[in-house]
């Protein structure tokens, strides 16, 4: 049965144009071409990645920290409840205002005490500053030496220039080691993205990140069975173009350097939007779509691969929606943020006495104003 199966994913006309099969990619005089093999390394250089972070975000990241004065917040801890406890890993973090009177009266707490109680425990969850900073300085400096290294595998090539050369002879392209290289780094990185995803900082568009890292694996993936790495090389060198830019930005969110996260996420937005809204599905899709037509009928994997690449698209246009959010915030006056992430919950005196006066509360803040801003 396994072997039935085997055959079936690895059916020539799933992959390959008609007429043509996997003998025609096998190596030859001295001309090396991809192999569904080749990726076996990656899963163990994905974790190899996870303990380069590890080291790089103790050794580097954490002191870099301290060179750039990232300081944490103090946080007032939640006193022990075990009612209150309950409810919040059992039932939600958020109660509505009919849960805290509730709770209220069950652990014989005041309905300002209970809002209290939970706003300090949320808080008491969300990661610190130091795992944010840490988390956006290996990013940044993976993006960053991806970029560089990109650009260098691909800036020579004829296709950087000429996207009809992406296709020029195409299956039968043999591969450079530049180019396997660039590969299985790129996919190991995303793999190893994905494994730390549960334990990384948590963002609005957590599912959506999950979206993109697998579609990106299948991409990268399927792009070099099929032999389509010209495309890919280009792919992922315009994904690496800006995605350092937004990771510094951060970096010096964090750091508290306002003036230049706004600046560099300016740059960074009109890059993003340059190379995912413009060039992305204007070239590369563009090359993607309609210049294999002019050399071989379309088959499965050509439609397999730009479906994916709509896939790209569209999680694009959703993150371009929320960076031109923030962008028009900064044109307002107002500060850049992170519209994935949570914001610190406020705990003082003079908000409560602020709140007390507007009219009833939902955790914390006033039924009438919670629509609380998000940053990162």
């Amino acid at each position: 049965m396994f072997q039935t199966l085997y055959s079936y994913f690895w059916w020539e006309r799933l992959w390959l144009p008609a007429n043509l099969t996997w003998a025609d990619l096998e190596d030859r005089d001295g001309r090396v071409y991809a192999k569904a093999s080749d990726l076996y390394i990656t899963l163990p250089l994905a974790f190899l990645f996870l303990v380069v972070r590890h080291l790089f975000e103790t050794y580097v990241a954490t002191p870099l920290a301290g060179l750039l004065n990232v300081k944490e917040k103090i946080r007032l801890k939640a006193t022990p409840n075990a009612v209150l406890e309950k409810f919040y890993a059992a039932t939600t973090k958020h109660p509505k205002q009919a849960d805290v009177e509730m709770l209220s009266k069950k652990s014989g707490c005041t309905v300002r005490q209970v809002e209290r109680w939970f706003r300090r425990r949320r808080n008491q969850d969300r990661p610190s500053l130091l795992k944010k900073f840490r988390e956006a300085s290996w990013r940044f400096t993976f993006y960053l030496i991806a970029f560089i290294a990109g650009m260098a595998v691909i800036v020579d090539k004829p296709w950087f220039y000429d996207l009809r050369e992406v296709w020029k002879g195409y299956p039968i392209q043999s591969m450079l080691p530049s180019q396997y290289w660039y590969y299985m780094i790129e996919l190991s990185f995303y793999w190893s993205l994905l494994f730390s995803i549960a334990s990384d900082v948590k963002r609005k568009d957590f599912k959506e990140q999950i979206i993109h890292h697998v579609a990106t694996i299948i991409l990268i993936s399927f792009s070099w069975f099929a032999n389509y790495i010209r495309a890919g090389t280009l792919i992922m060198a315009l994904h690496d173009s800006s995605d350092y830019l937004l990771e510094s930005a951060k970096m010096f969110n964090y750091a508290g350097w306002r003036n230049t996260c706004n600046n560099i996420f300016i740059i960074f937005a009109a890059v993003f939007i340059i190379t995912r809204l413009v060039i992305l599905p204007f070239w590369i899709m563009h090359c993607t779509v309609f210049y294999p037509l002019d050399l071989y009928p379309a088959f499965f994997g050509y439609y397999f691969f730009n479906f994916m690449m709509v896939v790209l698209q569209s999680l694009h246009i959703f993150w371009a929606y929320l960076i031109i959010r923030m962008a028009q915030k900064f044109i307002t006056g107002k500060v850049v943020e992170d519209e994935r992430s949570d914001r610190e919950e406020t705990d003082n005196s003079e908000e409560e006495e602020e709140a007390a006066k507007n009219g009833p509360l939902s955790n914390g803040h006033p039924v009438l104003n919670n629509n609380h801003r998000k940053t990162d």
